[in-house]
């Protein structure tokens, strides 16, 4: 046997009764999930705490022991909040390691903790304590990028710029309206976060490992002491169920791709080519090589890790699609692409709104491209149908009015009073608006870009935000209280 195909010892597990040797290191190190949830260590041991405070008053243990063990959770969160809370390898997940702990402290009462529960329950609702929070964090970040973009409209309630269909300039909009459609984009987001934080608020803990339990178990009581609203209702599903991580990673993937199509707008925006936009030196980059250039670096990140997001949201469902009840050791996978998922996420909600809410528009050079390009050639045509002229013979009139500007390289604007009646008799006496000004006050249907609708919109988003904020401070302070020791 080569050096390489040698025994590496491993150490002793909890689980290690039935094998007659312990494991490879080899297979310790392949099989340990340690190097990722440390990172539900706050939410493993706050969990535990409910689960023995619950074994002690139904009497499964004495209630000296839970009170004992209970004691000596609280003092490992506050290792943990201290920085002083540590796993290895040899602990093979989370939870091993806070019930390693435990005993050093308290001695062999360590072990009665695990009475009435498995892993797979005890990992499952763990990463749903730990998912919960993050989704109420994503809201905020999201209320703080909605209100940047409605902050950002505030200061340019005139200003117009050409909106575009096929990447050409098609109509004049105000650009608090172009602002404000990212917004309805953002809300529908917090909605999705919100939709998939009530389907993660649910206690998969007392489903064991994926029969229920024998003893006398109160969930009931554990949910409300950790702020579930609901109780799984089937152990297998209980313990198997990853949509709510799916749903997670979905609702960060949509995050990403508003995230990405504003980013591609503000790097055409901040363009040579446009101009339309100056981003703020302190969120802007420069070359090493040019040094004139100045980059819109942070619009290019969040372009790019849609793509991460994506990915994320793929592997997991790639890794559940074919797995049959009830645990499987494929689902340890679920934890990196969420914690990646829900860093990125996170990061991007927490640069893009001081972006965007420093960022400043050229209204000059916008108002200019606005009317460029016929981009008033609609309202004409609107105008012969307002009159009674069939609209497809009124679009044909105008497009054949269009061309021939193009050939005489004249605008609208350029047209002579003879020139108008000669296209159609009804502009003998009545002009078509010829300013992006008027342009955008005549549309005024409901979701319109005139001035007074953009108004109502605002208001419907402001109040809508305004619930959110509510929602995500009540949440986030509910969070807090069930990590303070009574």
């Amino acid at each position: 046997m080569s050096d390489n195909e040698q025994a590496a010892t491993g150490s002793a597990k909890a689980w290690g009764g039935r094998f007659s040797d312990v494991p490879d290191a080899r297979l310790e190190a392949f099989n340990a999930s340690v190097g990722f949830d440390i990172r539900l260590v706050r939410e493993d041991v706050r969990g535990s705490i409910a689960h023995a405070d619950m074994l002690g008053a139904q009497g499964i243990i004495p209630e000296e022991d839970a009170t004992t063990i209970v004691r000596g959770l609280w003092t490992i969160l506050d290792e943990v909040d201290a920085g002083e809370f540590a796993l290895t390898v040899s602990d093979e997940d989370v939870h091993t390691g806070v019930e390693r702990r435990l005993r050093e402290m308290i001695g062999a009462t360590a072990g009665k903790l695990h009475t009435g529960r498995s892993r797979n329950d005890q990992v499952i609702n763990d990463v749903r304590f730990w998912t919960r929070r993050r989704l109420v964090e994503i809201a905020g970040g999201l209320h703080a990028m909605c209100e940047s973009l409605l902050d950002l409209a505030e200061r340019y309630p005139s200003a117009i710029m050409p909106g575009y269909t096929h990447l050409q300039r098609a109509q004049p909009v105000l650009v608090a309206h172009h602002l404000q459609a990212y917004v309805a984009m953002f809300l529908r987001d917090i909605e999705r976060v919100r939709q998939a934080w009530a389907r993660t608020n649910v206690l998969a803990l007392g489903s064991a490992a994926l029969a229920g339990t024998t003893y006398p178990i109160d969930r009931a009581r554990v949910a409300a002491e950790l702020g579930f609203d609901q109780v799984s209702m089937n152990s297998l599903d209980a313990v198997s169920d990853r949509d709510f991580v799916i749903d997670a990673l979905s609702a960060c993937a949509l995050v990403g791709m508003h995230v990405s199509r504003l980013s591609e707008e503000v790097i055409l925006w901040t363009s040579g080519e446009f101009r339309f936009m100056e981003l703020a030196d302190r969120f802007s980059t420069g070359s090493s090589i040019m040094p004139q250039k100045k980059n819109a670096d942070i619009a290019e990140l969040g372009r790019g890790k849609s793509g991460r997001l994506y990915g994320n949201l793929m592997a997991l469902l790639t890794i559940t699609k074919g797995l049959p009840l009830a645990f499987n050791k494929d689902m340890q996978e679920d934890k990196e692409p969420l914690f990646d998922s829900v860093d990125t996420v996170l990061a991007m909600l927490d640069v893009f709104p001081p972006m965007m809410r420093t960022a400043t528009f050229r209204e000059d050079t916008m108002a200019a491209a606005a009317v460029a390009d016929f981009t008033l050639a609609t309202d004409a045509a609107d105008l012969l149908a307002k009159r009674g002229v069939p609209f497809r013979e009124a679009h044909h009139v105008i497009g054949e009015l269009v061309g021939r500007c193009i050939a005489e390289g004249k605008t609208f604007a350029d047209l002579t009073d003879a020139e108008w009646a000669e296209i159609h008799p009804v502009f003998a006496d009545t002009r078509p608006p010829i300013d992006a000004w008027t342009s955008v006050s005549g549309r005024d249907s409901i979701g319109g870009t005139a001035p007074e609708q953009v108004r109502r919109t605002r208001g419907a988003q402001q109040s809508q935000l305004a619930g959110v904020r509510e929602w995500v401070t009540d949440q986030l302070e509910r969070e807090n209280r069930l990590f303070t020791r009574s």
